[in-house]
């Protein structure tokens, strides 16, 4: 009896100590800060962008800290420069989960997503991606704790080939970066070419990011017959391109479209030599949502009448996501953040959208416009939309997702 009942309180023990341990584990994340880090690009070829998604994480930070964090929880952030390397997007990214900063957000270049997506297991760290295109994140690349809230290059796909078809021009060239995006974009736009009656590739061009002088290339294109060119470059190399392709004609005597081309950051810098260019739109400050309207509207109090561009506007989409996460979650594990952005719906400036679990895409609307005049400023301007559902085509397959 003596000692059925010593078992008995034994056991008692041992329950109320795990609970008293879990209570304490539970009271002790509440009472830390949601850490996310931020591995972009703060030098190297993409520095602007990356300006770029460190400006829309402060205020996204800034906001929910104001309103109190995320159940009574601060957030935390920490940056750190990748130099759009993948193998230093990699060491930075392990520094940051090493540190705590196990939500993971914000890398430019999609070579740095694909090469921290197979250490996030090890990490025990999520990656949610605001700007990577490649297909391959959400395709043969896929892993369980990577989500994209931006749009894919299939995405992009599935806008410019209805719009390719509207066009007059019959022979076009390409010029994209090589790298993943570039690639994926090239072949995108190649696929969609070659699936247009009257069509016809007849140039395709990768130089090294970071290129200096693009002439060659211009040449070559010129040369070619081409009378439309879909450009894929963004950041210096996009403006190095457009100065040089201006300085030698080539805007002026070829119809030029593109993918990451038509921004807010490009056409500030190159002024008129942007005017006319059309492209894909992932994000515009003229998106009329009563959410978008909000935060451009807060975004110009802080920023002294400066709207948000389109990769401020895609990174801040981002952060919405993962702060509902985090709150639906009531943890910022990452696991347990993981479990609620796998086919969660969400408010965000685009409208209530859902990240699709077959392979963790976000389900988003789609623009194509142009550079145009609009309230005495040169801007993108939207002059289809398509919705989401036409916008995302169906998962491709080759994302083979395993459990959580």
């Amino acid at each position: 009896m003596n000692r059925n009942r010593y078992r008995a309180t034994a056991v008692a023990l041992a329950i109320g100590t795990a609970s008293m341990l879990g209570a304490a584990s539970a009271f002790a994340q509440a009472s830390e800060p949601v850490r996310i880090g931020v591995p972009t690009a703060l030098s190297g070829v993409y520095a602007s962008l990356g300006a770029e998604v460190k400006r829309a994480v402060d205020f996204a930070v800034a906001e929910v800290n104001a309103k109190g964090g995320i159940m009574g929880r601060k957030v935390e952030i920490k940056v750190l420069d990748t130099e759009v390397k993948p193998d230093v997007a990699r060491k930075q990214a392990e520094r940051l989960a090493l540190e705590g900063y196990k939500i993971l957000t914000g890398t430019i270049a999609s070579g740095e997503g694909l090469a921290m997506a197979p250490m996030l297991e090890r990490w025990d760290a999520i990656y949610v991606s605001t700007i990577n295109k490649s297909n391959k994140l959400t395709g043969d690349s896929c892993v369980p704790r990577l989500f994209r809230v931006n749009h894919s290059d299939a995405q992009d796909a599935a806008v410019v080939r209805p719009w390719l078809a509207t066009r007059k021009e019959g022979k076009w060239a390409i010029i994209a970066a090589d790298i993943a995006w570039g690639r994926d974009s090239g072949k995108s736009f190649s696929d969609a070419v070659k699936a247009t009656p009257g069509k016809q590739l007849v140039a395709e061009h990768y130089p090294a990011l970071g290129s200096n002088d693009f002439a060659p290339f211009i040449q070559q294109i010129k040369a070619s017959g081409a009378q439309g060119l879909w450009v894929a470059l963004a950041g210096r190399d996009a403006i190095n391109f457009a100065n040089q392709a201006k300085q030698f004609g080539l805007l002026d005597s070829m119809f030029t479209a593109g993918v990451s081309f038509v921004t807010d950051g490009t056409v500030k810098t190159l002024g008129e030599t942007a005017k006319g260019i059309w492209g894909i739109i992932n994000y515009s400050s003229t998106l009329d949502t009563p959410d978008n309207k909000r935060f451009v509207e807060a975004w110009r109090k802080t920023y002294s009448g400066d709207e948000p561009t389109n990769f401020e506007g895609e990174t801040y989409l981002g952060m919405q996501v993962i702060f509902q996460a985090v709150e639906r979650a009531k943890s910022s594990k990452p696991l347990d953040v993981a479990r609620v952005l796998r086919g969660g719906t969400f408010d965000t400036i685009m409208g209530k959208l859902t990240i699709r679990p077959q392979d963790h895409q976000l389900v988003s609307p789609n623009y194509i416009g142009y550079v145009g005049e609009q309230g005495g400023k040169l801007r993108p301007i939207i002059a289809t939309a398509i919705d989401a559902a036409q916008a995302t085509p169906a998962p491709s397959g080759d994302c083979k997702m395993g459990p959580l």
